[in-house]
């Protein structure tokens, strides 16, 4: 992971009350994150970046409701599985109904609304929802452990045929999104355990090729990856990336996995070449895990300091005195039209607001006094390195909208 900004070790809920990113509130209930605008953007700009790696592969996005009937979860397995962890409810008419702990059997449901041809396949779905889990409440840790979790999910029907490159086109995805941080990732095979064969679906026989197909894929890819025996779905083996925080813990962040149980169980198909129906494939997804993990992880990596294109405010304007203020308020105008989110800062001393800047982990302040009044400049500091120049307003937004376009890693 990144090393470059403020190593110290911080905790991310405290980072996240510091930063106004997000709140908990007793009325509302423990593990249940409310978002505050800050934070809301934050949350936006990490799936806007996701999204922008998927629609190049051909993703599409779907949307499904967040609760539905126990039958779908029956058919599915999870019923079993995890029907201690459910929130349920009971509508007026005596149905049971979950709140959806996934996503993949609702995503299943759009495939299934009409027959595929194999000249269609593979279909690709994204979507980036919440889910409900009733964890233990001691369990619960800021955002690194909540009941309401928000998955980054796509799901992949394909043919066996096209597995190879579908699990690819995701590790790429992987690979690009967790490189803009500066993430170093750990692979593995997290494989089923054959001595708990009771707690997986599908037969020996299907889990033995699915497991040799990710081993072919790490193989390809060049990956020496650990193999983790009991780290299966209960529907299928994944690859697992796994980074650690500032206190050296090991999280799993981003999964694929492979699933050729529940096409099975669904009776899932395309029409192939010969016109026969042929049993599809599923590969799942999610490049971030969950916002709220990945979150909680890069604050306390970064110390809160996000890089530039990430931060909720990316520059602050400071009027040395209130004879600045139009010269400042022109700046901030500027800024705005530019697309660069912009703050002004006028009340109390100059040295308390610089200091305010570095505390509220801005990238970057502006300082406006005579001189700049004069010569038409900005003297700009940057509080990730501490450098300082004084340069033309347009010498600064040119080089600053580069840095944002690229996501810069600072």
């Amino acid at each position: 992971m990144s090393t470059e900004i403020m190593p110290e070790v911080s905790d991310h809920k405290k980072l996240g009350k510091e930063l106004d990113l997000f709140t908990f509130s007793d009325l509302v209930g423990p593990g249940l994150p409310l978002w505050t605008p800050r934070g809301t953007l934050v949350r936006n700009l990490l799936d806007d970046f996701v999204w922008e790696l998927r629609k190049a592969r051909g993703y599409e996005k779907v949307e499904i409701p967040h609760i539905t009937k126990k039958e779908l979860y029956e058919t599915s397995g999870h019923w079993d599985k995890f029907k201690d962890d459910l929130f349920r409810v009971i509508s007026r008419d005596k149905h049971e109904f979950a709140l959806k702990p996934m996503n993949c059997p609702h995503h299943i449901q759009i495939f299934a609304r009409r027959p595929h041809s194999y000249r269609e396949m593979p279909q690709r779905y994204c979507e980036t929802t919440m889910m409900y889990r009733d964890e233990q409440t001691g369990e619960l840790n800021g955002l690194a452990r909540v009941r309401a979790i928000t998955i980054d999910d796509a799901h992949v029907f394909c043919r066996d045929s096209q597995v190879h490159d579908e699990f690819l086109h995701t590790w790429d995805i992987v690979e690009q999104f967790y490189g803009a941080f500066g993430f170093t990732l750990k692979t593995r095979l997290s494989f089923h355990d054959p001595k708990g064969a009771d707690k997986y679906l599908g037969d020996k026989k299907r889990w033995a090729i699915a497991e040799k197909t990710l081993g072919d894929i790490a193989a390809k890819k060049g990956v020496a990856a650990e193999v983790g025996i009991g780290e299966a779905a209960f529907y299928g083996p994944k690859v697992d990336f796994m980074s650690k925080d500032s206190l050296g813990r090991e999280w799993q962040v981003a999964t694929i996995q492979l699933d050729m149980n529940m096409p099975e169980r669904f009776d899932l198909s395309c029409v192939n070449e010969k016109g026969e129906k042929e049993r599809i494939v599923m590969v799942h997804s999610a490049v971030m895990g969950s916002i709220e993990r990945f979150l909680s992880i890069l604050l306390e990596d970064r110390a809160g300091a996000l890089p530039l294109w990430l931060a909720p405010i990316q520059v602050a304007v400071l009027p040395v005195s209130e004879k600045h203020a139009a010269y400042a308020n022109d700046i901030v105008e500027q800024l705005k039209q530019a697309g660069i989110r912009v703050e002004i800062s006028a009340d109390d001393s100059l040295g308390k607001r610089i200091r305010n800047s570095k505390l509220e982990k801005v990238p970057c302040f502006i300082v406006v006094g005579d001189k700049e009044m004069a010569d038409k400049t900005v003297t700009v500091e940057n509080n990730r390195g501490g450098d300082k120049q004084t340069v033309s307003l347009e010498d600064f937004i040119t080089p600053t909208l580069a840095r944002i376009k690229e996501r810069a890693n600072i």
